[in-house]
């Protein structure tokens, strides 16, 4: 699928990947765990061509992080971070709103999601 030329020019594109894009988000650290499926079979931090075949690697799939996105809108995804847990608030006052996200906060919600028309 691949030939030699097209092998280098993915290699070189994600060297830029890694230390463009990967690099300084990997300076904020990494969460320790493992990665592995429901199987215990590792999870590589990235598939590349020879993974994958009948694609345009760059036009379907790119880097994490970049355009289009469909490895995720960080390079590292949740391998730097943990997934946010949202709860929906913003009903009635000001005052009780904020008492609830308050509430929230304290019982362990890590992102708040607000209607500020209702």
């Amino acid at each position: 699928m691949f030939d030699e030329e097209d092998l280098a020019e993915i290699r070189d594109d994600r060297e830029r990947w890694e230390s463009e894009t990967l690099d300084p988000f990997l300076e904020r650290g990494e969460r320790k765990d493992d990665f592995v499926t429901v199987s215990n079979h590792e999870v590589d931090r990235l598939y590349g061509p020879e993974d994958i075949v009948d694609i345009d690697y760059d036009e379907d799939l790119g880097f994490p992080g970049e355009p289009p996105y469909t490895r995720g809108v960080y390079p590292t995804m949740y391998r730097g971070r943990t997934w946010t847990m949202r709860q929906f608030a913003g009903f009635g006052t000001a005052e009780e709103t904020n008492e609830r996200f308050h509430y929230l906060i304290d019982e362990g919600q890590t992102g708040l999601s607000t209607a500020f028309d209702m």
